[in-house]
């Protein structure tokens, strides 16, 4: 017997104005994504427009893209820390509270700041919109892991580079 079933992809609508493709994550949000920053007054902001993929059989956008969406938004935010040190950030803690349904189609978007630092700890906050309206409130605890060297470390996202 064949599980696998074919999935048809809806051709992704374009993000709203400034938003830039982004690689960020590893090869799991690649495969999941694609995932858009862009810079507004210094503050980073990371979004996906839900795609046929990442629904669930209501039609609307599984809570672990979600989740994933949540998980990069703080980390991706401290890389455009002023002052703060580029570093691996993996996920201690993770606290998501779904407030709001993302359908087939919606712009997903977050934006997160760092709340404090400690020797070890990052910890962070951020809340996510579907089209306009809240999704998600997400709070995190990251661990301070090594040091990026490589890359643009004050624009490690490339997004303040020519299109």
């Amino acid at each position: 017997m064949n599980t696998s079933a074919s999935i048809d992809f809806d051709p992704i609508q374009a993000p709203p104005p400034g938003f830039r493709s982004v690689r960020v994550g590893g090869n799991f949000v690649a495969h999941n994504g694609p995932l858009f920053a862009r810079l507004v007054e210094g503050r980073l902001q990371l979004g996906f427009r839900v795609d046929q993929r990442h629904v669930n059989p209501l039609g609307i956008c599984h809570g672990g893209m979600l989740a994933t969406l949540a998980d990069m938004v703080i980390p991706c935010a401290a890389m455009y820390r002023p002052g703060q040190e580029r570093r691996f950030l993996p996920t201690i803690s993770l606290q998501v509270d779904y407030m709001g349904a993302a359908p087939l189609g919606a712009w997903v978007q977050g934006e997160g700041e760092v709340l404090r630092t400690t020797r070890n700890l990052l910890f962070g906050q951020a809340l996510v919109s579907a089209d306009g309206q809240p999704a998600l409130r997400v709070s995190g605890i990251f661990k301070l892991g090594a040091l990026i060297t490589e890359g643009d470390l004050a624009d490690p996202l490339g997004l303040d580079a020519p299109a």
